[in-house]
């Protein structure tokens, strides 16, 4: 019987409880959770040069740190169509901060369709990102 697999990606640069609940969710859905992680150098032309504040061997460590995790593969492009190239899996989940129309036009999108991929959207923990988090940090 093959497993289920489960990926999703993102920059995961600073962890926090909404990560953590969104992977957990993520994990229920099937046997198997792979994440993308975007490299150092993917993170800085998606967030600006002051990002990441953790570095992707670190982020990498701190995510297959958590239950929910089986693997995390790092990639350099700015879209994971490569990574669900690679990966192939069954569910691609993101997070509910995004709605589906915006997904719609993304990349990602038609590489998942393509690969017969079922996109899911997983609720969004209001208040909790990276970029809150250090934008607090640089109050104080």
């Amino acid at each position: 019987m093959s497993k289920k697999i489960v990926a999703t990606n993102g920059c995961f640069d600073v962890l926090h409880v909404g990560h953590l609940r969104y992977l957990v969710a993520s994990k229920k859905l099937g046997d198997v959770l792979i994440i993308g992680l975007n490299s150092d150098s993917s993170v800085k032309q998606l967030k600006g040069e002051s990002r990441p504040i953790n570095n992707q061997e670190d982020r990498k460590e701190m995510l297959l740190g958590l239950e929910a995790v089986d693997e995390v593969i790092i990639f350099d492009e700015i879209d994971a169509c490569e990574f669900l190239k690679k990966v192939k899996p069954d569910i691609y989940t993101k997070g509910g901060d995004y709605s589906l129309e915006e997904i719609k036009n993304w990349p990602e999108y038609k590489t998942a369709l393509e690969l017969g991929c079922k996109i899911e959207l997983i609720d969004f923990v209001d208040g909790k990102s990276s970029t809150k988090i250090i934008e607090t940090l640089g109050k104080n």
